[in-house]
């Protein structure tokens, strides 16, 4: 039975000990899969929008390059005298004959015997003598002594030009390749410069500043984090009013460090502090300094610090700064490498010999546990902001400013949603709503009501309903009894969480059925015998199929693993075991770094290991014979329960009481209340549940 975070109930004592079950049956690999910021408007003269245009740019240029090539190549091969009639050989030698040719100019070649001759002739329809309709020829003949003689006999005028035009051919033939040679240089020498500048800048900076023009987000979009956006305002105030800090010899914070879950605002917090101070914001994020090659990502450190500077007073934000500042006692062998270079030279930046005033630095993480001691010290990350999953409060206001951009209907009571869904994270009531609303769209309605929001919230937690997958009878009717049986103790015992669906359609990736609960309030311990109470619901469905089918199946398997994770907490963590005492047998649950923690031991004996695990199972086969006692008590019901489900598909916890004839515990705290807990004596109805007039 995974819950709808991973680790609710495998890790109680990490968040609330009560979250929403997930009671899967017939899975043994699930995989739960969940899906934070508002777009901003890109700015036309943003540099990634100029890289786009260069190329444009650059073919463009070839283009002319190519057309004006051949172009000058003609220009430079035409004949100098104007248009000529190319003539042959023997055609002009019978021009020549007939007294055609009036003027013959022999342009001597001095490699070989093949003379070019220029002048004027007169056509075939043209009269011999006529002044007019005379015409430019040009013709390559192989002087001989017998043509020069006719040459010299039948032409009228003939000169000998001894002009010694060899630059000329020279510039003629030569040239255009010249051009072309010239061309191809000035390209690849700008492509090389491209490079160098490329090159140049490799050890360059890559934190972005904020445009100003872009979408502001300022305090007032963030919500569900009062304590953290207080410790923030202060920061904004300074920056406004550095002198009324510094009047009673106080000094800002140099550093501060926002810890939390995935999905609670941290990202959106420093846009919003980057929205509310009107100083320079740079954004980058942690992987931007690491590279392939040794230095970079120190040189990076260093520049950005120098833009810093240069724009002080100024805020610098490192997103997942887990990336670049990892502790340096985790590699085998305590190797050099890249990324401690970066971190020492984020380590100096940030508080070493030379002062670093004006310069604060915001960095975000969701793993506080790997960061390097030294950059955690005073002086540095002065300031740690734990950012955690939103209260009752929080997610309702959360869903307020979400509603906003959504048409809602004024029957959509928000309290509801915000009571529903413990556990989530901003990022997760943001896709519910969204969820919602494309919902909403897709079945044609004009606005979002409470049917698409409670469906999205199911969807969020559970995963969408896959009705399209064909089950065979057998196993469609095993999937019944299973769910039935954890609904059936759910209700039997009095510590479970009320029931909120059980249902038999598929949803998700790998589950084939679900029973469904919700808790009331945000729950953070646990009793032992509400404990005690989760394992034996959690066996229900192990034990149904023994009780009717006389058979185990593999249907069982998350829910074995469940139950054990919290038999092994109480007995290893939370000292709930008598034969065991009050002892920690777990030690750290921290993630284990390469060649730090790879040989970490146990504190305790073989003899002591035995024993937790003899105690382990005791109370995970006591709580399942109490399951068996409970249902072979209830047969009735779990039959009535389960067929029902076969015809029905889906039920409602109040459906199930009422089908199975037993009073409904009444809720711990009615909805109407919960305007009080929530402060809203004195908000407005509209922000209470938006209309469709909200934009």
């Amino acid at each position: 039975m995974p819950p709808s975070r991973p680790d609710a109930i495998l890790d109680l004592a990490d968040s609330s000990p009560f979250p929403a079950l997930y009671c899967p049956c017939l899975s043994n690999n699930p995989e739960d899969s969940m899906s934070d910021d508002y777009p901003n408007k890109k700015d036309d003269l943003a540099p990634s929008n100029r890289r786009m245009m260069a190329p444009k740019k650059q073919l463009f240029l070839w283009m002319i390059l190519i057309f004006l090539a051949p172009a000058m190549i003609m220009l430079f091969r035409s004949d100098p005298g104007g248009r000529a009639v190319l003539l042959k050989q023997s055609q002009y030698e019978d021009f020549l004959r007939a007294g055609r040719i009036r003027s013959a100019v022999v342009e001597e070649q001095s490699s070989s015997n093949i003379q070019v001759l220029v002048g004027d002739y007169w056509p075939e329809n043209v009269p011999v003598g006529s002044d007019e309709g005379l015409q430019r020829y040009r013709t390559k003949v192989v002087y001989t002594e017998s043509f020069d003689k006719e040459l010299r006999q039948y032409c009228q005028v003939r000169e000998a030009k001894q002009a010694n035009n060899l630059m000329t051919n020279i510039l003629l033939s030569v040239l255009p390749i010249l051009l072309l040679i010239g061309v191809f240089y000035f390209m690849f020498s700008r492509q090389m410069r491209s490079v160098n500048r490329g090159a140049l800048q490799f050890g360059k900076s890559r934190a972005k500043m904020l445009n100003p023009a872009q979408e502001k987000i300022t305090m007032k979009d963030v919500a569900g984090i009062n304590e953290a956006k207080e410790e923030m305002q202060e920061i904004v105030e300074y920056l406004k009013d550095p002198h009324r800090f510094q009047r009673l010899g106080g000094r800002i914070p140099r550093g501060v460090l926002m810890v939390g879950p995935p999905g609670t605002g941290k990202t959106l917090l420093a846009k919003a502090i980057a929205g509310e101070a009107d100083v320079p914001f740079f954004s980058i994020s942690g992987s931007d300094f690491v590279e392939m090659f040794v230095g970079v990502g120190a040189s990076r450190v260093r520049d950005m610090f120098e833009d810093g500077k240069k724009h002080a007073p100024c805020l610098i934000f490192i997103d997942e700064i887990d990336a670049v500042g990892r502790s340096r006692f985790s590699g085998i062998g305590g190797g050099h490498d890249e990324r401690e270079q970066t971190l020492n030279a984020l380590l100096v930046e940030m508080d070493g010999f030379e002062p670093n005033s004006g310069v604060i630095v915001l960095a975000a993480t969701n793993r506080p546990d790997v960061l390097d001691p030294a950059l955690l010290r005073p002086g540095r990350f002065d300031r740690q902001i734990a950012i955690d999953l939103p209260d009752l409060r929080g997610r309702f206001e959360i869903l307020n400013i979400h509603a906003q951009k959504v048409k809602m209907d004024p029957d959509a009571d928000l309290r509801v949603i915000a009571r529903g869904t413990p556990g989530f994270s901003g990022a997760d009531l943001a896709n519910l709503l969204n969820e919602a609303a494309l919902l909403a769209t897709r079945t044609n309605k004009e606005m979002v009501g409470m049917i698409e929001l409670e469906e999205s919230r199911d969807k969020v937690r559970w995963g969408k309903e896959r009705r399209s997958r064909k089950i065979d009878e057998k196993e469609r009717r095993l999937t019944a009894y299973h769910e039935a049986g954890h609904a059936l103790v759910s209700m039997l015992c009095e510590h479970c969480e009320p029931l909120h669906k059980v249902t038999i359609v598929p949803r998700g990736v790998a589950y084939l059925g679900a029973t469904m609960q919700l808790p009331e309030e945000d729950r953070y311990t646990a009793a032992q015998s509400e404990l005690l109470d989760m394992i034996t619901m959690t066996m229900g469905g192990r034990v149904a199929e023994i009780l009717v089918f006389k058979e185990l199946t593999s249907g069982g398997a998350m829910d074995i693993r469940q139950a054990t994770d919290i038999a092994k907490k109480m007995v290893c963590q939370w000292g709930m075991s008598e034969k065991m005492g009050p002892l920690n047998y777990i030690g750290r649950e921290e993630h284990i770094f390469i060649g730090r923690d790879l040989t970490r031991s146990e504190d305790y004996s073989p003899e002591t290991a035995r024993e937790i695990d003899l105690e382990i199972r005791r109370i995970v086969e006591t709580c399942e014979q109490r399951a068996m006692q409970l249902l072979s008590d209830n047969r009735q019901k779990l039959i009535l329960l389960a067929e029902t489900l076969l015809t029905r598909e889906s039920l409602t916890g109040s459906e199930v009481y009422e089908l199975l004839g037993m009073t409904m515990p009444p809720p711990q705290k009615p909805v109407d209340d919960l305007s009080q807990e929530l402060g809203l004596d004195d908000v407005a109805p509209a922000t209470r549940a938006p209309t469709s007039d909200a934009e």
